[in-house]
C-alpha cells in the first residue's frame, strides 16, 4: 500500500537531522497556534495563499526564498566545518554518505528555491508597476506558479525527514543518478522536486513575457523601458527557451530509472555526454536568467541614488540582449576537460571571453553613471560597489577558466566553486539584497532599518572575501571539488579559513534577520507617506506605498525614460484626480494551493511508488485545474467610488506629510534664528 515506504526510511539514528525535525514542527505548532489564537486564518487565505495579486505573489516568494536561505547556508556551514575538520586522513563527523547529500541539498536550494524565487518575487512586485499595468497578463498562471514551486520546494524539504536526498552533486550527471548507481529515492526526490517547480517557472517565463510586451502603458516603447523591465524581459526569454530543455532532460532521466531505458546509461546505447550537453544547454543560461534581474537591480538603484539619468541607456538594453544571446554559446566550455576537438574548443572558449565584453559596458556604464553623481552611500549602494569588484573578479576567473588548457587543470578543482560563488553570490545576492531594501517601502509601506542593512553588507562581503579567497589557492594546489575529506594535512589552515569567511555570512544574515525585525518594530517612525521615498525615476514609485490592489487609479501616459522622473521635473505629475472609473481586475482563486496540495501528493507518490497515491494527486490536479478553467466568475470591478476613497486616502496623508515637512523646517529655522 506504500509502495517503498517502510519506517526504516525515518532516520532516527541522525541525532542532528531528528533535532532539526522536532525544531520545525515546533515551529510549525507555534505558527499553526498564533494563527488560531488570532484567528487569522480566514485572513490568510483569502489574502495571500489565494491572492492573484502580483505584488503579494513577490512578497511570498521572496519570504519563502528568505526562509529557504538559512536552510541552505545551514548546510553550507556543515560542509565548512567537515572540511576545516577533515584533514590527513581524519574522518571529520559527516560520513561521505551524508556529506553528499548536503552539498546536493545546498547547490539544488540555493539555485532553485533562494537565488530563483528571490529574482521572480522582485519581477512580480516591480515589473507590472514599472510598465504601467495594472496585473500581470495570466493572474491565475501566476498563482499557480508560486504554489508549484512551493510544492518543489516542500518536496525537498521532506526528503530531510523521510528517505534521502541525491548524493550526485546539484546536476545529478548521468550515469550517477541512474537507478544502477543510485538506486535509493534521493535521486526521485530531486527529479519530481525540480521537475513541478521548474513547470512553475516555465509558466512565469510565459506570464511575464506576454506582461511586458502587451501590457505596457501608452507611450512606454520599448527603449522608454526601465532596465529592470529590460533585464527582466530577457530572462524570462531564457527561461521560455531552457527550462523546457531542463524539463525534457529529467524526463529522459525518468524514463531511465523507472522503465529501464537507456538514455544516459552506460550499457545498451545509453549516451552519457548527451545528458552532460543536454543539462548544461540549460544550466549555463540558468546562471543568467538569475544575474541578469540583478544587473537591472543596480542600474536603477545607480540612476536613483546619483540622482543622474543613466549614463548609456541604449548600450545598457543592447548589452542586456547580447548576454542574453551569447548564454547559450558559453555552456560547451563545460566540455574542455572531456575530450572535445580543438575546434570546439576554440569556438566556446572565444564565445566565453566575449560575454565578458557586454558586461564590462554595464559595469563602464554603472560607473560612469556614479561619476560626478551625487552619490548617497546608502546600503543599496553599498551592495551595488561591493557587487562590482566581487563580479569582476569572478568574471575574471571566468575568462580564466574558457582557456582550455587553464580549464584542463582548473575546471574540477575548487577554483570553480570560488569563480561560481563568485559571479552568484557577488551578482544575485548582492543584487537581491539590494533590491529588497530598495523595494521593501513600496511593497510594505515603511524602509528598512539602515543601520543593520548596512551590518548586514560588512559582514557579507568580508565574509565572503574571506570564506572564498583560500579556494582559489587550495585550487592550485590540487584541492578538488566535493572533498568529503583529504590527506594533505597543510590544506587545513586554508579550510579553518574558509570556515571563518562562513561565520562571518551567518553574521550577515544575522543582520538582515535583525534589520527586518527592527524595521518592523519601528515602522510607524519610517513610514513611507509619498510613495516616493527615495526620488525615484519610474513608474513604480508614482504610487502610493504599498500601491492599491489596482496600481493605477489612472493609467500613466509616458513621454520619455525615466518617466516619472520627468513628470516631476516639468511639473506634469498629479496624483490621479477625478472622475474616477470602475478599475476590471482579476479574482483571487483556490485553484492554485489546491493543485499545489495535490502536485505534493503526486510527487511524494512517485518518489516512493505508491501508485494508487499517484492516480489520487494526478486525478486532484486535473480536476481543480478544469474547474478552473470552467469557472466563469473569475473577475470583478472595483467600483469608481472605492477608488476615490483609497486616492483620498492617500492624497490626505501626502498633505499631511507635506504640512508636516513644512512646519519642521520653520522650527528649524526659528532654532537657527
Amino acid at each position: 500500500m506504500f509502495g517503498k515506504l517502510s519506517l526504516d526510511d525515518i532516520p532516527y539514528e541522525q541525532p542532528i537531522l531528528v533535532v532539526t525535525a522536532i525544531a520545525i514542527a515546533l515551529g510549525g505548532l507555534a505558527l499553526f497556534g498564533g494563527l488560531t489564537y488570532t484567528k487569522r486564518w480566514k485572513w490568510l487565505w483569502s489574502e495571500w495563499l489565494t491572492s492573484v495579486d502580483h505584488k503579494k505573489l513577490g512578497i511570498m516568494y521572496f519570504l519563502v526564498a528568505l526562509v529557504m536561505l538559512l536552510r541552505g547556508f545551514a548546510d553550507a556551514i556543515m560542509m565548512r566545518t567537515q572540511q576545516a575538520m577533515a584533514a590527513g586522513g581524519a574522518e571529520g563527523y559527516l560520513p561521505p554518505d551524508h556529506y553528499d547529500q548536503i552539498f546536493t541539498a545546498h547547490g539544488v536550494i540555493m539555485i532553485f528555491f533562494v537565488a530563483m524565487p528571490m529574482v521572480i518575487g522582485l519581477m512580480n512586485l516591480v515589473v507590472p508597476l514599472q510598465i504601467g499595468a495594472r496585473d500581470v497578463a495570466f493572474p491565475f498562471l501566476n498563482n499557480l506558479s508560486f504554489w508549484l514551486f512551493i510544492a518543489g520546494v516542500a518536496l525537498t524539504m521532506i526528503s530531510l525527514f523521510i528517505g534521502e536526498f541525491a548524493k550526485t552533486g546539484w546536476l545529478a550527471y548521468a550515469p550517477l543518478s541512474g537507478i544502477e548507481y543510485s538506486p535509493g529515492v534521493g535521486v526521485d526526490y530531486w527529479i519530481w522536486g525540480l521537475q513541478i517547480s521548474g513547470v512553475g517557472t516555465t509558466l512565469t517565463g510565459i506570464n511575464f513575457f506576454v506582461t511586458i510586451l502587451k501590457m505596457r502603458t501608452k507611450g512606454m516603447t520599448l527603449f522608454r523601458m526601465p532596465i529592470f523591465t529590460w533585464t527582466a524581459l530577457s530572462a524570462n526569454v531564457l527561461i521560455i527557451l531552457s527550462f523546457p530543455i531542463l524539463t525534457a532532460t529529467i524526463a529522459l532521466l525518468t524514463l531511465d530509472r523507472y522503465l529501464g531505458m537507456n538514455f544516459f546509461t552506460n550499457d545498451m546505447g545509453g549516451n552519457i555526454m548527451m545528458y552532460v550537453n543536454l543539462i548544461w544547454a540549460w544550466g549555463h543560461p540558468e546562471v543568467y536568467i538569475l544575474i541578469l534581474p540583478a544587473f537591472g537591480v543596480f542600474s536603477e538603484v545607480i540612476a536613483t541614488f546619483t540622482k543622474k539619468r543613466l549614463f548609456g541607456y541604449t548600450t545598457m538594453v543592447w548589452a542586456t540582449v547580447v548576454i542574453a544571446f551569447l548564454s547559450f554559446t558559453v555552456w560547451l566550455h563545460h566540455f574542455f576537460t572531456m575530450g572535445a576537438g580543438a575546434d570546439v574548443n576554440s569556438f566556446f572558449g572565444i564565445a566565453t571571453m566575449i560575454i565578458a565584453i557586454p558586461t564590462g559596458v554595464k559595469i563602464f556604464n554603472w560607473l560612469f553613471t556614479m561619476y560626478r553623481g551625487r552619490l548617497s552611500f546608502t546600503s543599496p549602494v553599498l551592495w551595488t560597489i561591493g557587487f562590482i569588484i566581487t563580479f569582476t573578479v569572478g568574471g575574471m576567473t571566468g575568462v580564466m577558466l574558457s582557456i582550455p588548457a587553464a580549464n584542463f587543470v582548473l575546471h574540477n578543482s575548487l577554483f570553480v566553486i570560488a569563480h561560481f560563488h563568485n559571479v552568484i553570490i557577488g551578482g544575485v545576492v548582492f543584487g537581491m539584497m539590494a533590491g529588497m531594501t530598495y523595494w521593501f517601502p513600496k511593497a510594505f509601506g515603511f524602509t528598512l532599518n539602515e543601520k543593520w542593512g548596512k551590518r548586514s553588507f560588512w559582514f557579507w562581503l568580508i565574509g565572503f572575501y574571506v570564506a572564498f579567497m583560500p579556494l582559489y589557492v587550495l585550487s592550485f594546489f590540487g584541492a578538488m571539488r566535493r572533498m568529503q575529506s583529504y590527506a594533505d594535512p597543510d590544506w587545513q589552515p586554508y579550510f579553518i579559513v574558509a570556515w571563518v569567511g562562513a561565520i562571518l555570512i551567518l553574521l550577515g544574515i544575522a543582520c538582515t534577520v535583525i534589520q527586518v525585525v527592527v524595521s518592523v518594530r519601528d515602522r510607524k517612525k519610517n513610514v513611507d507617506v509619498t510613495g516616493d521615498p527615495w526620488d525615484g525615476r519610474t513608474l513604480e514609485w508614482a504610487t502610493s506605498s504599498p500601491a492599491p490592489h489596482y496600481n493605477f487609479a489612472h493609467l500613466p501616459h509616458v513621454e520619455s525614460r525615466d518617466a516619472f522622473w520627468e513628470l516631476k521635473k516639468h511639473g506634469k505629475f498629479e496624483q490621479s484626480a477625478p472622475p474616477y472609473e470602475d478599475i476590471h481586475m482579476p479574482r483571487n482563486t483556490a485553484a492554485g494551493p489546491i493543485i499545489g496540495a495535490f502536485s505534493i501528493a503526486f510527487g511524494f507518490a512517485l518518489v516512493w511508488h505508491i501508485w494508487w497515491l499517484v492516480g489520487v494527486g494526478a486525478a486532484g490536479m486535473f480536476i481543480a485545474f478544469m474547474m478552473r478553467v470552467f469557472n466563469d466568475d473569475i473577475d470583478y470591478y472595483v467600483p469608481a467610488a472605492e477608488v476615490e476613497r483609497i486616492e483620498k486616502e492617500h492624497h490626505a496623508r501626502l498633505v499631511n506629510a507635506g504640512s508636516d515637512a513644512r512646519n519642521e523646517a520653520d522650527d528649524n529655522q526659528g532654532v537657527q534664528a
